[in-house]
This record gives C-alpha cells, sequence and structure tokens, in this order.
C-alpha cells in the first residue's frame, strides 16, 4: 500500500504544517513508513548548510525516509512573502513543470507508505502569471487534504478551496478542522455546516495547542478513509 496526498490549506496560517506533521506521526504509529515533501518554502532562514525552512523541518522529523534537505525543499525562498513573487526578485521564476520534475525525481526513488506533499499558503498560489500550485497537484492527480483554520470566515474560505480542487478534477480526500483560534465565537456550528456542506469525511478536529506538539495533534486523526 502507497498513499501520496496533497495538503492543501485554507490560508496562510491555517496551520497545514501542523496538521502534516500530526498525519504522518499517526501514520508512523500505526507501522507505516512516511515521508513529507515540501516543494516550496518562502520564509527561509540561512543557516551554515544553506537556506531552511522551518516547516519542511518538522515534515523531516515526521519521515521515516531519510532524505537530503534539498530533496525535501528543493526551492527554498528566504523572504516570507508570497513564492512567486519572492522567486522574481532573484530571478529564478517558478513553474509548475519544474515543480512537478523536481517531485517526480523524488518519488521515482522513495517508497514510503505514506506520503505527503505540503502545498505554500492557500491551494491556488501563484507559481507566476499562467499558472499556481493547484497545477501542480492536476499533473500529479493526487487526492487533496484539505485543513481548515478554524477561525471567523473559514467558512467561505473551505467552501471555495473544495469547489476549486472538485473543478480541477481531483478528489477531496478528506478535510481537518484546526482550531487555530481558541475563542472562536459558534465553533460547533460552524462544524456542523463544514459536515453538512463538505462532500468529504473529516478526518478529525484538532484543538487549539499551544505548545504545538505533534504527537497530541495526532490523536485526534484518524487516517482509516485515506488508507482505504
Amino acid at each position: 500500500m502507497k498513499k501520496k496526498l496533497f495538503i492543501a490549506g485554507t490560508d496562510t496560517d491555517a496551520g497545514k504544517t501542523f496538521v502534516a506533521s500530526a498525519l504522518l506521526n499517526k501514520a508512523k504509529s500505526q507501522g507505516l513508513t512516511t515521508l513529507g515533501l515540501k516543494p516550496v518554502a518562502a520564509g527561509c532562514e540561512e543557516t551554515s548548510e544553506g537556506l531552511r525552512n522551518r516547516d519542511a523541518l518538522s515534515l523531516m522529523e515526521q519521515s521515516t525516509n531519510e532524505l537530503p534537505y534539498e530533496q525535501v525543499n528543493p526551492i527554498a525562498l528566504a523572504e516570507p512573502i508570497a513564492p512567486h513573487i519572492a522567486a522574481q526578485r532573484l530571478h529564478k521564476p517558478l513553474s509548475a513543470e519544474r515543480i512537478v520534475g523536481l517531485l517526480r525525481g523524488v518519488l521515482m526513488i522513495q517508497s514510503a507508505q505514506f506520503t505527503l506533499i505540503e502545498g505554500a499558503g492557500g491551494y491556488r498560489v501563484p507559481l507566476n502569471p499562467r499558472e499556481t500550485l493547484a497545477d501542480v497537484v492536476k499533473e500529479l492527480r493526487t487526492p487533496v487534504v484539505l485543513v481548515i483554520g478554524m477561525k471567523l470566515g473559514c467558512l467561505n474560505h473551505a467552501l471555495l478551496t473544495a469547489e476549486a480542487i472538485q473543478r480541477d478534477g481531483l478528489q477531496l480526500a478528506g478535510w481537518i478542522a484546526n482550531r487555530i483560534d481558541p475563542n472562536m465565537d459558534a465553533y460547533e456550528e460552524n462544524i456542523q455546516t463544514l459536515h453538512a456542506m463538505l462532500d468529504a469525511p473529516c478526518l478529525g478536529e484538532v484543538p487549539f495547542i499551544e505548545s504545538q506538539d505533534v504527537s497530541q495533534a495526532a490523536t485526534y486523526l484518524n487516517i482509516d478513509s485515506l488508507l482505504a
């Protein structure tokens, strides 16, 4: 059994990495080999080994398959801004074709049972004036897991993103509610609305965890439907 999934978020701060890391942790606890990839990351820190992104490093911590950093995060951009703008400023424009090629190169030599590819920002974050990261997912034909950052306005973001995923001919494999606002009003009513209006299974509700403990978050997730 080999499962490859794309992790999309309703917004930049929806908690994609936290939830993706928790999903990898959950799969690992169930005896599966795991691999997390972050092909494009903006907001990297300069280190003695080169640019490093905190999100990519988090995925690596939960991956049983060990890869060089450059294969996990081949496009590392220093500025914490929209990736296509950061790349343009370096005169290194992004393209879906290049990103697909980088991912396929890694996936051809890796055989993890549970592989997650995490996006950057929202589902349709631009790569250039003509393409978005969604074009990469469409080319790979990868089912999508949607991370919903639970805050005021999340219903609109979630429904629009789900609609875009399905319009692209992709499978919405499931969604996860990640409570990023501990004081969100009408939380339960929002959850009920998502259950009623999203045509995909809910994989779990992650409460607000101030410590960002990945193993704790994993206890709130159920990946059985992803593995079926």
